[in-house]
């Protein structure tokens, strides 16, 4: 749910009120009781999905998505395990 502000027009008091979507939009200031109330648009905040439908990696910078590897030019020797065979 939502935070809305609100500023009354006649003593231009500011109030938020936490409401859903699909509430009516208040009228009545707190403070002067008259019905003078508007909707402000303000900046709010960005989503956030919470769940395990979503993944920590989708709002990740897609231009870092892996560091190259550089070829340095020395290998390591792997060693090979070889079975003797008995008869």
């Amino acid at each position: 749910m939502p935070t809305y502000d609100y500023i009354c027009k006649k003593c231009e008091k500011m109030v938020e009120y936490f409401q859903s979507m699909s509430d009516a939009p208040k009228k009545e200031c707190p403070a002067c009781k008259e019905d003078s109330l508007r909707r402000v648009i303000s900046g709010g905040t960005g989503l956030i999905f919470k769940g395990s439908g979503y993944y920590l990696t989708d709002y990740k910078n897609k231009k870092n998505k892996s560091p190259e590897k550089k070829d340095t030019g020395t290998k390591k020797k792997e060693k090979t395990s070889k079975k003797k065979i008995e008869s």
